[in-house]
């Protein structure tokens, strides 16, 4: 069974993890099980407990985010959202590396 088969049956806590989500591959245990639950059983699980999203989902999934408005990113755009812009790494005169402070690193 796919995600969009079993979408209805999903509680609005759930669907909206996913929505916020959209770029999980692999869900996490605690909600894997909770969607097994919710779909009765009609979802596959992988050894370690996860659900491992299919190319159909994911673009389900992404689908149903862009139309509630909680991604704004084309499909074909890559986009890292749990990233820190990296600090600038200068040279010091003995020849270690300092930071930059974090008013001059932007």
């Amino acid at each position: 069974m796919s995600i969009k088969d079993g979408w209805d049956r999903l509680d609005s806590e759930t669907r909206t993890w996913l929505l916020e989500n959209p770029g999980c591959l692999i869900l996490p245990r605690t909600m894997s099980t909770k969607m097994i639950e919710e779909a009765a059983g009609d979802l596959e699980s992988d050894p370690h407990g996860q659900i491992v999203l299919s190319q159909a989902d994911h673009e389900f999934i992404r689908e149903k985010a862009e139309a509630a408005g909680t991604i704004r990113v084309h499909p074909s755009e890559h986009q890292f959202f749990d990233t820190a812009p990296l600090p600038d790494i200068r040279t010091a005169s003995a020849g270690r590396h300092a930071a930059a402070p974090p008013d001059e690193a932007l």
